[in-house]
């Protein structure tokens, strides 16, 4: 029997114990929802948010607008000092979580707080719709000549190293590395050649000056007669030229040693390696389309008197299953096809009288997102208002 009293007092002791843990989880768990989903989050949140919008806007005078976006608005921390303060995604997130928490609240499931819970849900969506676009949208230019085709994108900021085997004459062999890998002493490898690349120096903005000594040994290709130059980072991120150096090894011929390449070069890199043919180009990161957009003819329309540009438009072919669709992309007037928005961003016009049309080129997850979001934070505003409608209206007792 006193065993058996011992056991039972030590069964309860722990089932108290539990039940004590139990009940500290759920009060613990109560204060986290209640603080995720306070007001005061929501509010603070939005104040720090407009404090950013100011601080980025008044930085682009110094750095740019590209880089005021990636330092301020698209990222999870930046330093200002040696202190880190929370960036506009960290931001967005909190209000994200907050609007999500209120949901929560038993309060607020009440007929006549429909219109409240509706508006909730379009501000949920609106901020989802901003995570989308922030994570997975891309943009860049389409340049096309006139009579020209094209199915590729060139991203406006990312930069890539391609390895262009060309020896077939039926076909190009790319082998691609992205801007993530360019860091000093990486090793790039791949099994389409047999030869390393090993990354030495990356510089986001370079420039070219003739070397005027004699070559320095180990140098190839352009490295031979030019040196690159690092220069620091203009504030038009368009006008940056990056330019990478990496050495060559593994083919046990003079082809191993150290060459140089910069953004735009007009003479590609080149090098022969047992009868295989390679092209070596630092370019923008291409984007390939399941579709082919032609230019037929490009028009423009001056300002009377003057050699500005009122107004330009494109008349394509949209190649789609080898059946063309003529379509016109105006300056008010972009196509959209298969998530792609084209717009008619400028245009170049050679010496001779050739015409080139640019088009903008933008892959937005999240574009229904805002107006989908709107109609439904409308709809909320509108049942809110109608269910409160009755209180309006009844008369003051004495």
């Amino acid at each position: 029997n006193s065993l058996l009293q011992k056991m039972v007092y030590l069964s309860y002791k722990q089932y108290l114990k539990n039940f004590a843990l139990l009940l500290e989880i759920s009060t613990m768990k109560s204060k986290i929802i209640k603080l995720l989903s306070s007001p005061k989050l929501f509010v603070y949140s939005l104040v720090w948010l407009m404090i950013l919008v100011t601080v980025g806007t008044v930085s682009q005078k110094d750095i740019g607008l590209y880089a005021s976006q990636q330092k301020y608005f698209s990222s999870y921390l930046f330093t200002f000092g040696p202190i880190p303060f929370p960036g506009g995604r960290v931001v967005l997130a909190l209000m994200l979580v907050n609007l999500i928490s209120m949901m929560f609240k038993q309060n607020l499931w009440k007929m006549k707080k429909l219109g409240v819970i509706i508006v909730h849900l379009g501000g949920v969506m609106l901020l989802v719709g901003a995570g989308l676009t922030a994570m997975f949208s891309s943009e860049g230019s389409m340049v096309i000549e006139e009579g020209s085709k094209s199915n590729t994108v060139d991203d406006y900021h990312i930069t890539e190293l391609a390895i262009i085997n060309v020896s077939n004459p039926n076909y190009d062999q790319y082998t691609i590395f992205g801007e993530p890998l360019f860091s000093s002493g990486n090793n790039l490898m791949h099994e389409n050649f047999e030869f390393d690349i090993t990354v030495l120096e990356y510089m986001d903005n370079a420039t070219l000056e003739t070397n005027e000594g004699p070559p320095t040994i180990g140098f190839k290709g352009m490295l031979e007669n030019f040196n690159l130059v690092e220069l620091g980072r203009d504030k038009d991120d368009m006008k940056n030229k990056p330019a990478i150096i990496f050495q060559v090894s593994g083919t046990f011929s003079d082809t191993d040693g150290i060459y140089g390449l910069i953004f735009g070069q007009s003479v590609p890199a080149t090098i022969n390696i047992n009868s295989n043919q390679y092209v070596m180009a630092l370019q923008k990161k291409k984007t390939y389309l399941p579709f082919t957009i032609e230019l037929k003819d490009f028009k423009k329309v001056m300002h009377p008197g003057t050699e500005v540009a009122k107004s330009y438009s494109s008349k394509i072919n949209l190649i789609e299953d080898n059946i063309p669709r003529p379509v016109l992309i105006e300056m008010n007037k972009p196509l959209r096809h298969q998530g792609y928005t084209f717009y008619q961003a400028s245009f170049i016009e050679s010496p001779n009288g050739e015409e080139t049309t640019v088009l903008a080129a933008v892959n937005n997850y999240g574009r229904l997102f805002p107006y989908i979001s709107s109609i439904v934070m409308s709809i909320g505003l509108l049942l809110h208002m109608l269910v409160n409608m009755p209180n309006l209206f009844k008369k003051k007792k004495p």
